[in-house]
C-alpha cells in the first residue's frame, strides 16, 4: 500500500510538472498569437521532450545506479539524444513551417541545435533529479525499516535473556519457601502467578503502563523479603510516580535485583535498600540505593546491567541519563528517562 501510494504520488508530481510548464508556455505564448500556433508551437517540441525525458527516466538512467557504469551510460544517451532531436527537427520542419513569418524551422543550423539540445537536456535533467530524489527517498525508507526491524529483534533478544534469567530466581525462591513449608504459601503463590503473567504476556509488548512495572517489583520485593526472612531495611516510594505513563517493560528490575546482589542477605540485618521512583510530566527518574556486604557475598549477574543498559541505548536513544556509582558502603544507581 505504502509503495502504490509513493508511485501514484511519484506520477502526478511528474505530471503536475508538466502541466504547470504547458499552462505557462500557453500563457506566454497566446499573449502574442493565435491560441491554435501557440498550441502548435509548444505540443509538438514537449512531445519529443517529454519522450526522450522518460526514455532516460526509466531505460537509461536505472542502468547507471544499478551498474554504475559511466561509460555505458553514455553509450545509450548519446544515440538516444540524437535519434528524439533527429525526429524532433523532422516534425517541426513539416508542422511548424507554415506558422509564422520566420524562417526558424526551414533550416537546422548551429544555434537550432544549441537551443534544441539545450532544451532536450534540461528536460531530461530535471526529471532525473526527480529519479534521484525518489530513489533516495525509497532506499532511506528501506533503511529506516530495516533498523528498525534490527531494533525490534535486537530487543526482542535481550528480553529474551531476561525471561529465563527471572524464571531461574523465581523458582528458586519457591523451592526455598517449599523447604521452609512458609505459612505465607498461598501469599507466595499468588505473587508468583503475578510474576509469571507479567513475564509471559506483558514483557512481550513494546511498552507497558509504569503502574504494571510497579506492580511486578512490588511482588518481587515482597517475595525477596520472604525469603530473607525480612532481615534488611527496605523502602520503596512511588508517591511521586504517574504510574499511567507508558515504558518499556522489564526495565527497572534489573536494577533491583543488581541492588539485592551487593550484599543483601539474611545474615546481616544491617543490609539495606532504598528505591524511590517519581515522574515529573513525562520524565522519570529511579533511584535505587543499597548497603554493600562483604565481597563475595554477591556474584556478577549474568544479563542484568549490562542488558538494560543495552535496552536503554536501543529503545531510548538520546533520551536517558544513566549513573552507576560504587562506595565502600554504598552502591548506587540513578536513572533519568524521557518516555516522550
Amino acid at each position: 500500500m505504502k509503495f502504490s501510494f509513493l508511485r501514484n504520488r511519484i506520477f502526478w508530481l511528474n505530471f503536475s510538472f508538466w502541466a504547470l510548464f504547458f499552462s505557462y508556455k500557453i500563457y506566454d505564448f497566446t499573449a502574442f498569437m493565435d491560441f491554435k500556433v501557440a498550441f502548435l508551437r509548444i505540443t509538438v517540441p514537449m512531445f519529443f521532450h517529454i519522450i526522450l525525458s522518460y526514455i532516460h527516466y526509466f531505460f537509461i538512467l536505472p542502468d547507471l545506479l544499478r551498474t554504475k557504469r559511466l561509460k555505458r551510460y553514455f553509450l545509450r544517451l548519446v544515440p538516444a539524444i540524437a535519434i528524439v532531436m533527429f525526429f524532433q527537427v523532422i516534425t517541426e520542419n513539416a508542422t511548424l513551417t507554415s506558422l509564422g513569418n520566420s524562417n526558424y524551422f526551414e533550416s537546422f543550423g548551429w544555434i537550432r541545435f544549441v537551443s534544441t539540445l539545450w532544451d532536450e537536456m534540461s528536460f531530461m535533467i530535471f526529471t532525473g533529479m526527480i529519479k534521484f530524489a525518489v530513489d533516495w527517498f525509497e532506499m532511506e525508507n528501506k533503511k529506516k525499516t530495516l533498523e528498525n526491524e534490527k531494533l525490534a529483534v535486537e530487543l526482542k533478544y535481550l528480553k529474551s535473556q531476561i525471561n529465563p534469567h527471572f524464571l531461574f530466581n523465581t523458582l528458586h525462591n519457591l523451592n526455598y519457601l517449599t523447604q521452609i513449608k512458609s505459612d505465607q504459601a498461598s501469599e507466595v503463590i499468588v505473587m508468583l502467578s503475578n510474576i509469571m503473567r507479567y513475564m509471559i504476556y506483558d514483557s512481550n509488548k513494546s511498552s507497558i503502563t509504569l503502574r504494571k512495572e510497579i506492580d511486578y517489583i512490588q511482588d518481587y520485593l515482597a517475595l525477596e523479603a520472604i525469603r530473607l526472612n525480612n532481615k534488611f531495611d527496605l523502602k520503596f516510594d512511588v508517591t511521586e510516580a504517574n504510574d499511567q505513563l507508558e515504558i518499556a517493560p522489564l526495565i527497572f528490575i534489573p536494577f533491583v535485583e543488581n541492588a539485592f546482589k551487593h550484599g543483601i542477605t539474611d545474615k546481616d540485618e544491617k543490609s539495606w535498600i532504598d528505591i524511590r521512583l517519581s515522574t515529573k510530566e513525562n520524565i522519570m527518574y529511579l533511584v535505587v540505593e543499597n548497603s554493600i556486604g562483604e565481597k563475595g557475598d554477591h556474584e556478577s549477574s549474568g544479563v542484568g546491567l549490562d542488558n538494560v543498559k543495552k535496552r536503554l541505548a536501543l529503545g531510548y536513544p538520546g533520551k536517558y541519563t544513566l549513573n552507576i556509582d560504587e562506595s565502600e558502603k554504598k552502591f548506587h544507581v540513578s536513572l533519568t528517562l524521557d518516555l516522550t
